[in-house]
């Protein structure tokens, strides 16, 4: 099966040295940064606006309405008006999430080229990319990235004698699964403790140093330059009707040729598939992940349901941050979800009592019934646990935490029940079957 679309984002990742200035710019790179210094930032705006962007990071909110959210300048005079920023969140850490960083590991300057007409659009003269701190390699690659576009008058005073200064930091954070959260991060961004802020006030009002502040994912703001040298009419001509434009899908676990692939927002799984060489040979789909393990879990039946923000709300799930995890036959579903609800467990930050408790009486209960030790009573037990979270933390790892235990208990309450009828795990991985049969569970 063929590329559904000429890749945008993936275009130079299979070139010699696609890391440096050099390579990108024989592409064609900061034309568009050329193309915006002759727009006002209110025209930047509007033509993303126009484009359909929605926001990459999971939440799926359009990106330029997000921009249109910063309060508008009391005068023209731009020193009158206070500072404003805007933050990049390069914090990927949703378990099977693997898009932003090889994008700024292979095409640093597409993200750079995209922070500075960005910046332009929303009139910030100091942006933040904020990157997990052990991904070093990723780090070093982009601080010389941001060096390069500052030698070729990309960055820094009058950026080619347009009059707009900017200034762009790479920030290392200290590595917190909770630091993906926006008003997170921005608080582990001011030196303090990774913990969400109760809103109101937004960050569009008082965000980072109670300045207006946006936050965008790396995903989205690398797409900007294709829009701008494009135009927001072919951008908005790529996938559906109300999910405009492309993305890269992360696909992995027991799939042939795990990897990123770029499509259309829109495609299937089942394309996706195609793409990857399909399941791994002599196995077959059990279950999968739409956007990382924060969202509801989908079967075999989901196969063809269109990957965009409506079709996978629309069968129960969300697309996220369209983190494809592929479950073969040979997995234990209770197992999984068991080690999932562990992660998240040991990554809230505690400090709100439905998410630090909460996650912690999952992990009692789920251990208990992979080890066949629990009772049938157990999984509405966990299922009112889950009602007790979600929608009642300060963000939205708590409702990310009940999604796999939810949406498991939905489409495998049978192997739930098997793992209690025999005493622990009755799947043989080896043999790929059950070892009792469905009656025997019921007995």
């Amino acid at each position: 099966m063929a590329s559904p679309i000429t890749p945008v984002l993936t275009a130079n990742w299979g070139e010699e040295r696609s890391w440096t200035l050099e390579a990108y710019e024989a592409r064609g790179g900061y034309g568009a940064l050329r193309t915006a210094l002759t727009k006002t930032p209110t025209e930047i705006v509007e033509q993303v606006k126009e484009s359909g962007l929605r926001g990459r990071g999971g939440a799926g909110f359009p990106t330029g309405m997000k921009w249109g959210f910063l309060p508008p300048y009391d005068t023209d005079d731009e020193a009158e008006n206070p500072p404003r920023y805007l933050v990049v969140n390069a914090d990927e850490s949703e378990p099977g999430t693997c898009k932003d960083i090889p994008l700024m590991m292979a095409s640093p300057h597409t993200l750079v080229e995209g922070v500075i007409i960005s910046s332009y659009a929303i009139r910030a003269n100091t942006a933040f990319i904020y990157v997990r701190g052990e991904v070093l390699h990723v780090i070093r690659r982009l601080q010389r990235a941001v060096q390069e576009a500052y030698l070729a008058g990309h960055l820094g005073k009058n950026i080619h004698g347009s009059g707009y200064d900017l200034e762009l930091i790479v920030h290392a954070g200290a590595g917190a699964y909770i630091c993906g959260e926006e008003t997170a991060l921005l608080d582990s961004l001011e030196g303090r403790r990774g913990q969400p802020r109760l809103r109101p006030p937004f960050p569009a009002v008082a965000g980072l140093y109670a300045r207006p502040t946006v936050i965008n994912n790396v995903e989205s703001i690398a797409s900007v330059p294709a829009i701008i040298s494009q135009g927001s009419d072919w951008f908005a001509s790529l996938g559906t009707e109300k999910s405009k434009g492309f993305v890269i899908y992360s696909l992995s676990g027991h799939v042939t040729r795990p990897g990123q692939y770029e499509a259309p927002l829109g495609i299937t799984l089942r394309e996706l598939l195609d793409l990857a060489g399909g399941v791994r040979e002599g196995h077959q789909l059990k279950f999968w992940t739409p956007g990382g393990s924060s969202t509801p879990l989908l079967t075999a039946e989901h196969l063809d349901v269109p990957l965009d923000y409506e079709g996978v709300g629309a069968v129960g799930s969300m697309l996220g941050t369209r983190a494809l995890q592929i479950f073969d036959e040979t997995t234990c579903v209770v197992r999984a979800v068991l080690r999932w609800s562990e992660f998240y467990k040991h990554e809230s930050c505690g400090k709100c009592t439905p998410c630090r408790e909460g996650t912690w009486w999952l992990v009692q209960v789920l251990s208990k019934l992979e080890k066949g030790e629990g009772r049938p009573e157990d999984l509405d037990q966990l299922l009112d646990q889950c009602d007790n979270i979600a929608g009642r933390s300060f963000c939205a790892l708590g409702d990310g935490a009940t999604s796999p235990v939810i949406s498991s208990i939905q489409h495998f309450r049978e192997e739930y029940l098997a793992h209690l009828a025999h005493g622990g795990c009755p799947f043989d991985p080896a043999k790929s079957e059950f070892f009792g049969a469905a009656e025997e569970v019921h007995a």
